[in-house]
């Protein structure tokens, strides 16, 4: 069993696919990117509360035995391009576990924190309902029974609410689909809203010793700048709690490029962030043996695109190989850290450690 059923079905989705499916729905990938990232967890949520009532765990388990023995076979469709098929079963699956009502609502809240349309975000919502099923079947670990799936289900409730985005849980708050992770959902938004007011407190004590520094009568001889000096740092250090400081769920974040990176026309420095965040959120997904297998195809296909990257650096001028070093080696000291855990995990060495060599001396390359 997944140790993070979002994680689990979020890392079987690879660039590749969501391209496709912006493709089919006429939207930026990194649009479709933030829906997907909000409609898993939603969905999650959505099967929870249903499980929590009467004969609802049974009506989940019978619709995931039609669809988790083909998982393989719905991820193949995806990849080949062909959606529609996936598209209608998702539909169906939508309106005979949550109805009009709810399979609405999801599809509301899909769209309003990704900026989609109701149409867009309905058949995004239809195209992941199979796949979801489908990973949970397969995580449930052969138990279909109506019990099997309600304590799964039961057993990613904190999972599930840390993983739906504020404004999502917001507009799903009405609605009773979130009724069943109950603590947890309000945990998450107290995180959230603790974390908001740390960030605004922070902010507003640098805003006041800087007023305090400039208002400050200025000292005679040479020290007058040493003022202007502690607000500067002060506010540096408000920026460092903001963004600055790691975290085990979020992607690692990049420093500033001075020169443009786009090199024949391709934004080299964007790559190289979105090739670190799928790489940052595969490695946090992998829990054993099973889910490094999963994982390995969207680690060598990170290294693949390090290998663009790399091909290209030969056109860059040395101002801008100094900026791709300056941008890549901030988010080395965490991937490393990840590498480790990732590693020492019984089982995964032996899957992944080839291709995480690889990907090291590529990255170590890039920051050189």
């Amino acid at each position: 069993m997944a140790s993070n059923l979002v994680s689990y079905i979020a890392q079987m989705l690879t660039p590749d696919m969501i391209a496709r499916i912006a493709s089919a729905l006429g939207l930026d990938s990194s649009k479709v990117q933030g829906a997907v990232s909000a409609a898993i967890p939603a969905v999650l949520a959505g099967l929870t509360g249903l499980a929590a009532q009467p004969g609802g765990a049974q009506r989940i388990a019978d619709t995931a035995s039609q669809n988790g023995g083909s998982l393989d076979n719905l991820l193949g469709i995806l990849s080949s391009g062909d959606q529609t098929t996936l598209a209608q079963s998702g539909s169906q699956i939508i309106s005979s576990l949550f109805g009009a009502k709810d399979g609405g609502a999801l599809a509301s809240a899909i769209g309003g924190v990704s900026g989609m349309d109701q149409r867009a975000s309905g058949s995004l919502l239809a195209t992941l309902a199979p796949l979801v099923l489908g990973g949970l079947a397969r995580q449930s670990g052969g138990d279909l029974s109506a019990n099997g799936i309600a304590g799964l289900l039961a057993s990613q409730k904190d999972n599930i609410a840390a993983a739906l985005p504020p404004g999502a849980r917001e507009l799903l708050g009405g609605t009773g689909l979130l009724g069943a992770l109950g603590a947890s959902a309000q945990t998450a938004a107290n995180s959230a809203s603790q974390a908001a007011a740390s960030a605004a407190t922070a902010a507003s004590s640098v805003g006041g010793a800087g007023q305090r520094a400039a208002a400050a009568p200025a000292p005679s001889g040479s020290r007058s700048w040493l003022y202007w000096v502690i607000a500067v740092l002060a506010l540096a250090a408000v920026l460092f709690y903001l963004f600055g400081r790691p975290s085990g769920e979020v992607a690692p974040q990049a420093g500033t490029a001075g020169p443009s990176l786009t090199v024949g026309g391709v934004d080299i420095g964007q790559q190289v962030k979105d090739s670190m965040t799928s790489l940052q959120t595969t490695l946090t997904g992998i829990t054993d043996a099973a889910s490094a297998t999963a994982a390995l195809p969207k680690l060598e296909e990170v290294a693949s695109g390090l290998d663009k990257v790399s091909g290209a650096a030969g056109q860059m001028s040395a101002e801008q190989k100094a900026a791709l070093s300056a941008l890549v080696g901030p988010m080395m000291s965490q991937l490393n850290g990840l590498f480790d855990k990732v590693l020492a995990i019984p089982g995964v060495s032996d899957i992944l450690k080839p291709a995480i060599d690889v990907l090291k001396s590529k990255l170590a390359a890039l920051s050189a």
